[in-house]
């Protein structure tokens, strides 16, 4: 069964919990509990409350998959149908066919969600077969319609098959009120087109684009950036979508503007999961030749050491030619591989609209020759070979576009899964630029491009080292802890027309910028190592337009990729493991886990606890019926038929135990034993029924409604057990405790999968151990983490510490509570060998429940490590009038 990634699943999580907010309050309160953001900060595209939000995920994140399960969570938790219609747009013709193949495949991991979910009662249509769709089929089958955008997108509809009047309709549009304004009519001009008589004009038009606007489709909009028009969101108008979820890498946003992002993954999530290969090992040339020569070697030496692997890896590289009025031709570029490196033919293909050489092969077979891949635009849309390792340009690559896609091509992760071999673990480019910074920069603009985050970008560009270099060493062998030492970055040379003045600076400021005359006039200004924002400002003050902003940015990220390589992380540095809390029991060591709590409290049963449901209530009429969950109320109309609940699940006179048995299916949960279940299913029914006066009928209706309401209502049961476990652990626990190095936590320097917005302070953090940190904002106010962290990193008995990042079990410390685990903020380590964690509450937080279970939880773990550990609480002012650096400096000693 195909398994979603960790990133994937909270992805979908917070998904489902905006579409389950938005069922009962506005779109835009819903998008800020999920995101954090303001209300005013989602942006609409003038949908109101039609839910509207975008998935972001890098390229190689796996984005259509997600798809499927978007169809499922929009089912269940906001249209509430149990057989919706969908439109599935897609950017190309190439994307729309392989999307179709897949979804019609059974088994293929976007059918199997869908067949999962629906029973296999799944229809899927290329928008050229929406005739086929029988009014019997709406309510009966999940309705999935695959098109490309284009298909819909037009300012004219006259002549699209999508917008054409079609008898085959006529039958869905039967029982419709024929003065629908959300229906489109009959026009003169569809008179000519389809020969119909006058006694049809300004009838409703019996159309595709009318049965989708009937039923109100939920809309999957893939590679969403594609997306972005005026005319777009007028052809999605047309349709009155019920809801729309777009996925892409790269949507048009930014961190301070509005926009419909609801959640994205950063690239380091993707790596942390093994989905793609980082760092990319970038070397810049002087000419073509040494580009392709050092690519050529790096495939060689790859080669060799995925010999190691117990996996079949055949490295590629693919290199990207000039067009034919270029000088560095497909046929320029092969005949140099061949006659002057001399490889075998059968080992190159070519990519290209004249010769197809990859047609048909199976890159993957282990009798497959080809490691040479020449192209010059984009490879096909869908084309995937996760054995494709090195990406070798022999032109400038920032003014192409498809150099993005072929650089998305050699990240992706053979098998999705981590090499043994390190080098097997990282990209490689090689560009024929013969600036390192230049080259970077260009790198760095395709990367942003692809859905990375700008800040995060130079802890995933590393420099190369090409053969002409006297330090030539192909993958750094010269480790410190098994975690290569980048390349020195060399000075970043740019000219400027006047020069500057930076006499108002310190000498410490200016000690990594060199200014040299130019004899005709204006300087050259090199810099070597990272400098700030005062010098940058100092250095830009002679230029302008497009000049300066091409010179700040090439500073900039020169400055980050020097600051990215001082880090404890980048340098090899190793971070010393963490103990944790462990139960010594029967003579046998284990971990302490949240599931720990229900142990300890004992057998528990769904049937000790009352039955009721207090959070539901069903108000009926002849028109509408009313469900409040949790005192959220929904009104429901179901006098038309285009809304009226389909009960086509049920037989006409259901029962109890038939009504019981389904709702066992979309309850069960993996705790409670299935007979333990249907009992309580059975109790509550019957107490809904019999007690509460509500109809099977009422019930049915509001099913879905009724699901969320039972599956509530066994988390509360269920943290009533875990709460009686949690006090009985810490006050009267009948097991030994202690924190165990057996069980150690230890933070991998190549794996941080942090996700933004990033630091970008004035203040410097350079004893965080990792190169960026998240969830941290500079703020002139005292009650801060900002504070907080600025106290660690400034106490001389610090060595280094890490932004501990929450719920990221592979790559962060925890310790469990009676409902979630606790991520302290800051995890330290201090030069004497002995750890710190410290977790800072503001002034409204430092007393609740929560906050005191913490401080607890993280005192025993410090107690109970023999001195090898402390824990801080911190605060603005402990109860003595300490400040957080004094609180800081009385634990540590």
């Amino acid at each position: 069964m195909f398994e979603l990634k960790r990133y994937q699943k909270e992805t979908l999580g917070a998904l489902e919990t905006f579409l389950k907010s938005a069922r009962t309050e506005p779109v835009a309160d819903s998008f800020a509990t999920v995101t954090g953001r303001p209300a005013n900060a989602y942006r609409h595209y003038s949908f109101g409350e039609v839910p509207y939000v975008c998935l972001r995920l890098p390229t190689g994140g796996g984005k259509t998959v997600l798809a499927s399960h978007a169809v499922r969570l929009a089912a269940e938790n906001y249209l509430e149908e149990t057989y919706p219609i969908v439109l599935w747009l897609v950017p190309t013709k190439m994307i729309r066919q392989q999307t179709l193949d897949a979804l019609k495949t059974p088994g293929h991991p976007y059918r199997a969600e869908l067949d999962r979910h629906f029973n296999h009662q799944v229809r899927v249509l290329d928008v050229d077969e929406v005739t086929q769709i029988r009014p019997h089929d709406l309510g009966s089958k999940a309705i999935v319609v695959v098109s490309t955008l284009a298909n819909l997108r037009v300012s004219d509809t006259s002549g699209r098959k999508v917008y054409a009047y079609h008898e085959d309709f006529e039958a869905h549009f039967a029982k419709v009120n024929p003065n629908d304004p959300q229906l489109k009519q009959v026009t003169e001009e569809d008179l000519k087109e389809n020969g119909l008589g006058r006694e049809s004009l300004g009838k409703i038009k019996y159309s595709f684009a009318n049965l989708l606007a009937l039923h109100k489709p939920l809309v999957i909009i893939d590679e969403a950036h594609n997306a972005r028009t005026k005319l777009t969101f007028e052809t999605l108008h047309r349709i009155h979508p019920a809801c729309v979820v777009e996925l892409s890498a790269t949507p048009d946003v930014s961190t301070t503007s509005a926009s419909n992002v609801l959640y994205h993954v950063s690239a380091s999530e993707l790596k942390a999961e093994e989905m793609i290969k980082l760092p990319i090992m970038l070397t810049e040339h002087s000419n073509w030749q040494d580009s392709v020569n050092d690519s050529v070697l790096t495939r060689n030496k790859l080669a060799q050491e995925s010999q190691k692997e117990p996996d079949y890896i055949r490295p590629i590289v693919l290199f990207q030619a000039e067009p034919k009025n270029g000088a560095v031709t497909v046929e320029v570029l092969e005949k140099y591989l061949i006659e002057d490196l001399k490889i075998d033919t059968e080992k190159i293909a070519i990519a290209t609209g004249n010769r197809r050489d990859l047609d048909g092969v199976d890159l993957f077979a282990p009798n497959c020759k080809i490691e040479f891949i020449i192209t010059i635009e984009a490879l096909k849309e869908g084309w995937d070979c996760s054995f494709a390792y090195i990406f070798c340009s022999v032109k400038e690559v920032r003014s192409s576009k498809d150099a993005e896609q072929l650089l998305g091509r050699v990240l992706r992760m053979p098998y999705a899964k981590r090499r043994k071999v390190e080098a097997l673990n990282r990209s490689y480019a090689h560009l024929a630029t013969p600036s390192f910074s230049r080259a970077a920069q260009e790198l760095t603009d395709k990367l942003i491009n692809m859905g990375f985050e700008a800040m995060e970008i130079p802890a995933h560009l590393q420099r190369g080292s090409g053969s002409g270099s006297p330090q030539y060493n192909l993958f750094g062998d010269d480790t410190l802890g098994g975690n290569e030492v980048p390349q020195e970055e060399p000075p970043l040379d740019f000219p400027l027309d006047n020069t500057p003045d930076l006499s108002p600076l310190s000498s410490e400021q200016t000690a990594n910028v060199r200014i040299i005359a130019d004899p005709s006039g204006g300087c050259r200004v090199e810099v070597k190592g990272a400098v700030d924002e005062e010098v940058v400002k100092a250095l830009l003050s002679t230029s302008t337009g497009a000049v300066k902003k091409e010179i700040s940015q090439l500073i900039q990220q020169h400055s980050a990729r020097n600051r990215a390589a001082m880090s404890p992380a980048q340098r090899g540095k190793l971070f010393k493991p963490l103990p944790q809390l462990c139960l010594f029991e029967d003579g046998i060591l284990r971990l302490l886990e949240k599931a720990t709590y229900r142990y300890l409290q004992g057998e528990w049963s769904l049937l000790d606890f009352p039955v009721k449901l207090d959070r539901f209530t069903v108000r009926d009429n002849q028109t509408t019926f009313e469900v409040d969950t949790d005192g959220k109320k929904v009104s429901y109309q179901v006098a038309e038929p285009k809304t009226t609940y389909n009960l086509n699940l049920f037989d006409t006179n259901v029962t109890e135990t038939d009504f019981v048995g389904w709702l066992s299916g979309k309850v069960r949960q993996p705790d409670v034993g299935h007979g333990d279940l249907i009992g309580y299913l059975t109790r509550l029914v019957s107490h809904l029924l019999n007690e509460r006066g509500l109809t099977l009928t009422a019930l049915v209706r509001a099913k879905q409604p009724l699901v969320r309401a039972i599956c509530a209502e066994i988390d509360d049961i269920r943290k009533k057990v875990e709460d009686r476990g949690f006090q009985r652990f810490l006050f009267d626990s009948p097991v030994e405790v202690e924190a165990s190095f057996k069980y150690s936590y230890h933070f991998d320097p190549n794996l941080y999968p942090a996700r933004g917005p990033y630091y970008q302070g004035r203040f410097k953090f350079p004893k965080h151990y990792f190169p960026v940190i998240p969830d941290l904002e500079e703020s002139s106010k005292k009650d801060t983490e900002f504070e907080c962290a600025k106290a660690i990193e400034s106490h001389p008995k610090v060595k280094h510490w890490v932004r501990n990042l929450v719920r990221q079990q592979t790559a962060s410390f925890s310790l469990p509570l009676a409902q979630n685990n606790f991520y302290p903020d800051f995890i330290v380590e201090l030069k004497d060998g002995r750890m710190l964690v410290v977790e800072y509450k503001g002034e409204g937080y430092k007393t609740t429940d929560d906050s005191r279970e913490k401080k607890v939880i993280g005192e025993l773990w410090a107690e109970k490590s023999d001195g090898a550990c402390l824990f801080l609480f911190a605060v603005e002012k402990d109860e003595d009038g300490r400040n957080v650096y004094q609180q800081l400096d009385m634990v540590i000693g």
